[in-house]
């Protein structure tokens, strides 16, 4: 049997309003090749900047820290850290994406992925396919240093210590990057996202440099001509129908702040209209109303609400107040990741992270808490500074010096610090919870009883319906393994998208969901949920999903998780009529050591805490820790990073209705013991 390339498969999955968008697109990008040598002549400043811009000045000015601002305590520490950071990213040396301290040459080599050593063509942007690996090796390597997070940090460098070689690196590095990229040109100008996140910092770069003295009238003539065609390239290709995701919120954001600090810029009024639109309309079609992301992947949740905040913090600066229902809207997001953080140090893996985020302001890309600490100022939430736990670097960055004088002013949260189960019905999450804020008495287990992901096609979602983390004593016992790969290792991306990868139950040998490519799934699970009773000490959730409904012999599986008196209860029922083939697995946090204790029972030590895995004793148990063939044992915490953990597997078969018991005891807390 011949099989369809998953494209194609794509394809079927399209409205025809979306083919018909699609196939314009393509016939504008053939007439832009026909013009391409045009549009990359530099136009006068005049024409770039009609309405003038130095007699306008800047729409705004970003916070800034003054050079010996910060003297003493933990403000020392992050300027230590912020030149070290800047003085390596001076000599071209930069850590992404798996890479640490890479030296990305001298000249830096912007077309490149360096990690695999594959030369990205320097052709006509439209004409290359950044999914092939052959071609241009993973584009998310070779896109994650052109989105210029470092250039905010040597111009955040100049500023808290007022020494000009760091902004002169900073032009030197920017001067050579618009040289090396003539419109059009190349992988940077490929995906308009890219060109989003990249004007966003460069404003923040230019912002904080500017009074600098290093730029020089020609590169600012350069420079404007490269920003107003980020911003005509994009504005003109802002992402529709199922590629109306976090793309389109970075494109609008990329847009809006750039026409928002030059307001001179040609037609700025109305690109800064039209993407302002934008971000009000997906701000309210890509969030549940109880504050989840729609894309069902956390990672892709702490990106986008980053866009919104900054966007709306922009808009606050320009006198252009987003309405109170935007900022309802991300309150709501940021109490969201706040409620997910009461368990424990991380956030769990559920769907896809490619670790992005939108500005270096300090702190590490899955620093959660941090923004925590700048949701807790402006929205003057007392839980929300307790999830935070400090005042951030970043808030600083956002807030001026007024931000750390109001986090202390705002008061402690009037109760006895209990984290409480709740439920998040619309994005489909459950958590069942007991015990205390800090306290290794914590326990919070996350069931995932919502939709595969957003749209027709899904694409940062995982087969992992009726999957859960648990984590107590403050660390993870059970994780989500997470993504670690997009397009270099396809069999590792279609592992960790896949049932196999999820605490959850698979059945003869299949996903729940069918995938049909990378990015792209066919028939989806659809999961419910039956029953949720919240008590003190967690209670009963009860979720089904019909994934196997596609089955000869069809199934239906329905999970029942009880969390009471330090005791997790997972039971599994398996509907069906014939014999089947079933395996549940558990996957441990990378840090737990597995003691078998016999009779299908493990001790499970986290360093903080010890818990009895018991399986039901029908199970044939196995462990997999780093394997390869067959792929298991691994938790990725980041793009291209991987490490080995413990995953035990049960399998069974079954005839008709089944029931499988499993429970998970944990060990009391050692009194007063906190984390």
């Amino acid at each position: 049997m011949q099989t369809i390339p998953w494209h194609y498969r794509r394809l079927k999955a399209m409205s025809p309003g979306e083919v018909a968008w699609r196939v314009r697109s393509e016939l504008r990008d053939r007439v832009d090749r026909l013009a391409l040598r045009l549009r990359q002549r530099e136009m006068p400043l005049s024409r770039v900047l009609p309405s003038g811009n130095g007699a306008a000045g800047p729409g705004f000015r970003v916070p800034a820290v003054e050079p010996g601002e910060w003297a003493s305590g933990e403000e020392r520490a992050w300027l230590d850290r912020l030149t070290a950071q800047a003085d390596r990213i001076a000599a071209g040396r930069l850590s992404f994406l798996g890479l640490e301290d890479q030296h990305l040459g001298d000249p830096i080599d912007w077309h490149r992925d360096h990690r695999a050593g594959v030369a990205a063509p320097k052709k006509y942007a439209p004409s290359i396919d950044y999914r092939d690996f052959r071609e241009t090796g993973d584009c998310k390597q070779v896109w994650e240093p052109n989105r210029h997070h470092q250039f905010v940090v040597l111009a955040r460098a100049y500023q808290a210590t007022g020494e000009r070689r760091y902004a002169q690196a900073l032009i030197e590095q920017w001067d050579h990057w618009i040289a090396a990229n003539p419109f059009g040109i190349g992988m940077n100008w490929r995906s308009p996202l890219e060109l989003g996140l990249r004007l966003i910092n460069w404003v923040w770069a230019f912002d904080l440099v500017r009074d600098a003295r290093v730029m020089s009238e020609a590169f600012h003539g350069r420079l404007m001509n490269s920003v107003y065609r980020h911003v005509w390239d994009v504005a003109r290709k802002f992402s529709r129908a199922s590629s109306a995701n976090n793309h389109l919120i970075g494109e609008a954001a990329g847009v809006y702040i750039a026409t928002s600090y030059w307001r001179g810029l040609r037609h700025a009024e109305t690109y800064r209209s039209e993407s302002r639109e934008i971000l009000l309309r997906e701000i309210r079609r890509q969030t549940c109303k109880d504050g989840g992301n729609r894309e069902q992947a956390l990672g892709y949740h702490l990106f986008v609400l980053q866009f919104f905040l900054v966007s709306g913090l922009v808009a606050r600066w320009t006198g252009d107040e987003f309405p109170r229902p935007y900022w309802e809207t991300l309150e709501k997001m940021f109490e969201f990741i706040g409620a997910l953080s009461e368990g424990g140090e991380n956030l769990p893996l559920f769907g896809d992270c490619d670790d992005g985020y939108v500005l270096d302001l300090g702190c590490e890309h899955h620093d959660f808490r941090a923004w925590l600490s700048v949701g807790a100022v402006l929205l003057g939430r007392p839980d929300m500074k307790r999830w935070s736990r400090k005042f951030s670097e970043p808030a600083r960055w956002l807030l001026g010096r007024q931000g750390r004088r109001l986090y202390d002013g705002i008061a402690a949260p009037d109760d006895d610090g209990t984290i409480a189960s709740r439920a998040f019905p619309e994005t489909g999450y459950y958590l069942l919870q007991s015990g205390h804020h800090g306290s290794s008495d914590r326990i919070s287990v996350l069931f995932d009883c919502g939709p595969l992901g957003m749209g027709s096609l899904a694409g940062h979602g995982h087969a992992d319906a009726l999957s859960f983390t648990l984590r107590a004593f403050g660390a993870d016992v059970l994780v989500d393994p997470g993504t670690y790969d997009y397009f270099t290792f396809p069999k590792w991306r279609d592992y960790f998208r896949s049932t196999r990868a999820h605490n959850t139950v698979r059945i003869d040998g299949q996903d729940q969901s069918q995938m049909h490519g990378p990015f792209l799934w066919g028939r989806r699970a659809n999961a419910r949920c039956i029953e949720w009773t919240p008590t003190e000490t967690g209670g009963t959730v009860v979720g089904e999903h019909d994934g196997y409904a596609r089955l000869a012999d069809p199934v239906t599986h329905r999970r029942t998780l009880e969390l009471d008196d330090r005791t997790l209860t997972i039971t599994d029922e398996i509907r069906s009529r014939g014999r089947h083939e079933l395996e549940i697995r558990f996957h441990l946090g990378e840090q737990c050591e597995v003691e078998p204790l016999g009779e299908n029972r493990f001790r499970i030590d986290t360093g903080h805490g010890t818990a009895v895995l018991a399986l039901d004793s029908r199970l044939d148990v196995a462990a997999l820790r780093g394997s390869d063939d067959p792929i298991g044992g691994w938790v990725s915490r980041g793009y291209h990073r991987k490490c080995p953990s413990t995953t035990l597997v049960g399998k069974c078969s079954c005839e008709g209705t089944a029931k499988l018991t499993c429970t998970v005891r944990l060990s009391s807390p050692t009194a007063g013991q906190a984390r």
